[in-house]
């Protein structure tokens, strides 16, 4: 038996044993067993079975597992039950409907819109990565409500995409009906964390009741003249048949299947989003951002002020345009680059190099822009056999081909200055290309920074600054230049020729305006535009979507002239539905409006939203253009939609490593839930690390929040009339410390200091009733169910104020001060927080290590109160 017990203590799956110490019967038969091994322990013993002084070590051990064994049964009857207490108050919050945001005209508080990012339902369902961000923003949903707030935290569904889409291919299912089973997975989950989101306000950008007001909004641009179709290069996967963002692909390759992809330029719906790229910098300082987030934007963006060049191509009348913010460096530009996908690439081309240059081209096309834009992988290009002339020294320049050179950026041609350029001074060396200094500076070439300039002509000694001035001044004079504005973002790509995505409502009609090329919007009164039930859903080999296959519902009539007319085939990018998902919230189920003007007054705009720094950039950047849009059209109160954004850091592998489904290291959360509830996960989830950094995940953390929690159970044991000044003291400081660091997203500092405060009341054995609610207050928003079982009060705690610290409780009437002497440490003394200089310097004097340093009067005495007094001899 004894054996029995040492396995079973050993197994891994017996911290995961959780009777209910709620449950009378768990109690009785644990008692029971416990009784009985102790029995026959003490029986053994007794009988000299085995004598624990004389006998083997081995008799030692197993008499001290028995111990063992016993000590952490009668503990494991302290183990709430956490599937009971779970399912039990999940029941009463839908009951009671606890967490429904009121609208306007049910409340007179103040309003407070919690935001996270909605997630793609994947056939997969969550991981633990997802809870991070939910929970975080459901403690501070859950603050708010205690403080009095009328709280909206909403959740829905990004149900559109690619993936969806492939699977639907794959199996020949319909994408809606797989959609659906995901969503109910998605949604299963997430109620068993018990997270507090207002589930009356669920939204699917599928739902057509939600895309009709995406397809309103869309028109919204085509009537503003923002929306227009154009011919764009697109990356082509081969096998999959579809556009790819750069971001999709690696090395030449699909991300999704590995094939082949190529350069295509087909005609695309676009987004004039350039239009507002001054204000989606400007107003940045509008809002409340990490200082990471404000960066991306502004990058992305990539406004800069420079000067637009026309160099003249020699023997010809061609002129390449160039944009650069170095102005300054033309006497230094010793060769011209053009993007491969440049127009005048054919052009320029002698029939010598046609060849070399036309196959130097269709490689290019293989490549993303991203792999191209990587500075650390070689420079290649290739020679037209064409020159271009320098317009400030008439200098004869030779023009290349290279693929470093994008032609989404500036106008796709640059003026090479290998030596203050490091890519072009590693594709100069390259092909052996003159490297002419034009800027004086210290340092070997090449040397991006100002200075004077020199080997310029007129313009040497001048500085940097003074340089670009009078160089695009000359410039504009002689008519080859001008100051100028480039921006690095590109116009919104709007369509996709593919299956599983929101139709553009839009018909094309060669009878009608020439001033759309045909295009016409179909009237609002037959919105939703539905997505018709197709057989195939594979895009089709010249590019077209799988809807251009259905001839029916292509062909129709234009609500203009009446005559006949196609209906765009093309949808939209998962983008559309996820840009203003937030507003749907506010009025989830309003036929007339995406939103009503009263709750879009009361709710916007959001207080705080949270999310991954991977949608810091794009996602963030076109919900902010389409809501301003939306502000100049008279549709919204605000030309901002969020107030305040965060960024978490991802949840990585045991071993450090991305979690992958086909690494096979991604952790379900409904086994962490099943083993060992919704709070323990919630807590560890917080507690792993700080919020905003990657950290990896570990099993044994999660036993420990479990302990955590065991400790919390049994600290309702020690209920008494009466508590130590120790720990009042204490629960001020835990209130005031839990209060700030949620603020801060400092999750884990504040889970800390509640496990100090338990570990104190276990010391103690005391506390009253009242103080332990008010503990269990704060404990709340991170775990909800346990604490609403432990509760006094026969109301959901998650109803109750939230604490207020006594300031005079809350400090420390003694600290620990370093002292140093001459800057290192030499000791430590416990005085009084409110100590003075003098009296500190009094007291460390008579530390005796101290004394050991400081045998003559300091030459100076650095105090800083609260943390260290510093002698300098």
């Amino acid at each position: 038996m004894l054996w029995i017990i040492f396995l079973v203590d050993k197994a891994q799956s017996f911290e995961q044993w959780q009777p209910s110490a709620t449950s009378n019967e768990s109690h009785d038969w644990l008692c029971i067993f416990v009784v009985l091994v102790s029995a026959v322990a003490v029986e053994k013993l007794i009988a000299g079975e085995f004598n624990v002084k004389k006998r083997k070590s081995r008799d030692r051990v197993m008499c001290a597992y028995t111990l063992l064994f016993i000590i952490r049964l009668l503990r494991w009857v302290h183990m709430y039950d956490h599937k009971n207490i779970d399912a039990k108050w999940q029941e009463i919050w839908e009951e009671k409907q606890v967490f429904r945001a009121l609208d306007p005209s049910e409340t007179d508080k103040d309003p407070y819109y919690c935001l996270v990012e909605f997630p793609f339902p994947s056939g997969a369902g969550l991981h633990v990565g997802h809870p991070r961000s939910y929970t975080a923003l459901d403690v501070i949903a859950r603050k708010r409500r205690m403080e009095g707030y009328n709280v909206l935290y909403p959740i829905g569904w990004d149900a559109f995409g690619l993936p969806t889409e492939n699977y639907a291919i794959k199996t020949g299912r319909n994408p809606q009906e797989v959609t659906q089973e995901n969503i109910a997975t998605f949604k299963r989950q997430l109620q068993a964390l018990g997270l507090s989101f207002d589930w009356s306000r669920e939204v699917s950008t599928t739902d057509p009741e939600y895309y009709k007001w995406t397809q309103w909004m869309f028109l919204e641009f085509f009537k503003a003249g923002l929306a227009y179709k154009d011919k764009v290069a697109i990356n082509w996967c081969k096998s999959c048949k579809i556009g790819l963002a750069n971001e999709e692909v690696v090395q030449g390759a699909c991300e999704r299947c590995g094939g082949e992809i190529e350069k295509r330029e087909i005609e695309q719906w676009m987004i004039r989003i350039t239009d507002y790229a001054d204000r989606l910098i400007e107003d940045l300082d509008k809002v409340d951002y990490l200082e990471k987030i404000k960066k991306s934007q502004i990058e992305w963006i990539g406004r800069s002020t420079g000067t637009e060049i026309d160099f003249r191509v020699s023997d010809s009348d061609q002129m390449i345009k160039v944009f650069t913010t170095r102005p300054d460096t033309i006497f230094g530009a010793t060769y011209m680059v053009l993007a491969p996908e440049h127009s005048l690439v054919t052009e320029l081309t002698i029939d010598d190099q046609h060849s070399e240059v036309e196959s130097y081209v269709k490689e290019a096309a293989k490549k993303s822009d991203i792999d191209r834009g990587n500075d650390e992988k070689e420079k290649t290009g290739v020679f037209t056999g064409s020159y271009a002339v320098n317009p400030m020294n008439d200098e004869k320049i030779p023009i290349w081909v290279a693929d470093y050179v994008l032609m989404g950026y500036g106008t796709g041609a640059i003026m090479a200055v290998p030596a203050h350029d490091e890519r072009d001074f590693a594709f100069a060396t390259k092909y052996t290309i003159p490297i002419i200094d034009v800027v004086d500076g210290e340092g070997e070439l090449p040397r991006p920074g100002s200075g004077s300039s020199v080997n310029s002509g007129e313009f040497d000694g001048l500085t940097t600054e003074e340089a670009k001035e009078k160089i695009t001044a000359k410039l504009k004079e002689i008519g080859a230049g001008k100051a100028t504005t480039n921006y690095r973002l590109r116009d919104w790509v709007f369509s996709r020729q593919r299956y599983w995505g929101e139709p553009i409502p839009l018909v094309h009609c060669e009878s009608c305006s020439s001033e759309t090329d045909g295009w016409v919007a179909i009237p609002e009164s037959e919105l939703p535009l539905i997505l018709p039930e197709i057989e195939k859903y594979e895009p089709t080999d010249d590019g077209k979507s799988p809807l251009a296959s259905d001839e029916a519902w292509v062909h129709t009539t234009c609500p203009s002239c009446h005559g006949p007319a196609k209906r765009e085939t093309d949808t939209m990018p998962n983008w559309a539905g996820s840009s203003w998902y937030f507003l749907r919230y506010i009025d989830a189920k309003n036929n007339d409006a995406f939103a009503s003007e009263e709750a879009l007054k009361y709710w916007t705009p959001v207080n705080w939203y949270n999310g991954g720094m991977e949608h810091a950039t794009l996602h963030l950047l076109y919900a902010r253009f389409w809501h301003k849009f939306l502000f100049d059209r008279g549709h919204v109160p605000t030309d901002e939609p969020f107030a305040k954004r965060t960024s978490h850091g991802l949840i990585m592998a045991e071993d450090g490593t991305k979690m992958s489904k086909s690494k096979g290291n991604v952790v379900n959360p409904d086994e962490i839930v099943q083993s060992f509830g919704a709070d323990t996960l919630r807590i560890y989830e917080l507690f792993m690390g700080p919020f905003s950094e990657a950290v990896p995940w570990s099993t044994n953390g999660v036993i420990g929040m479990k302990r955590f929690l065991d400790k919390v159970v049994r600290a309702a044991e020690h209920i008494s009339d009466s508590e130590t000044e120790e720990v009042i003291r204490e629960l001020h400081k835990t209130i005031q410390k839990v209060t700030e660091d949620i603020e801060g997203m400092r999750f884990n500092t504040a889970i800390a200091q509640m496990m100090s405060f338990v570990n104190l009341i276990g010391r103690t054995q005391q506390i009253t009733q009242e103080s332990f609610d008010l503990f269990l207050t704060l404990l709340n928003p991170f775990a909800p169910h346990v604490t609403n079982e432990l509760h006094s009060s026969e109301e959901p705690i998650d109803l109750a104020e939230w604490p207020v610290f006594d300031p005079n409780l809350a400090k420390d009437d003694q600290i620990e001060l370093a002292v140093q002497v001459n800057g290192k440490l030499r000791g430590t003394i416990m005085v009084a927080a409110d100590i003075t200089e003098s009296e500190a310097k009094a007291q460390a004097l008579e530390s005796e290590n101290v004394q050991k340093f400081v045998v003559s009067e300091p030459k100076k005495v650095i105090f800083v109160p609260g943390r260290l007094i510093n002698f300098v001899l």
